[in-house]
């Protein structure tokens, strides 16, 4: 057992929610200004949350001390 114990990164555990299979949740960058250029599309799918790539997975769970 480690001496000093893992502090959750905040900014980290703000920006992402975990999933119930494990998965990391994330926003999509783009909808806070500048949005009279962007399609009405475009602005509907940066709405939806989108997942964290898996190469990233285990560097943010470790900022958010999961398991």
């Amino acid at each position: 057992m480690p001496k000093v114990k893992a502090k959750t990164n905040k900014s980290v555990a703000s920006r992402f929610k975990l999933t119930g299979t494990g998965k990391i949740k994330r926003r999509r960058p783009g909808r806070r200004h500048k949005l009279t250029k962007k399609s009405a599309q475009r602005k509907r799918h940066l709405g939806h949350s989108a997942l964290v790539d898996k190469s990233q997975e285990k560097t943010y769970k470790r900022m958010m001390v999961v398991g």
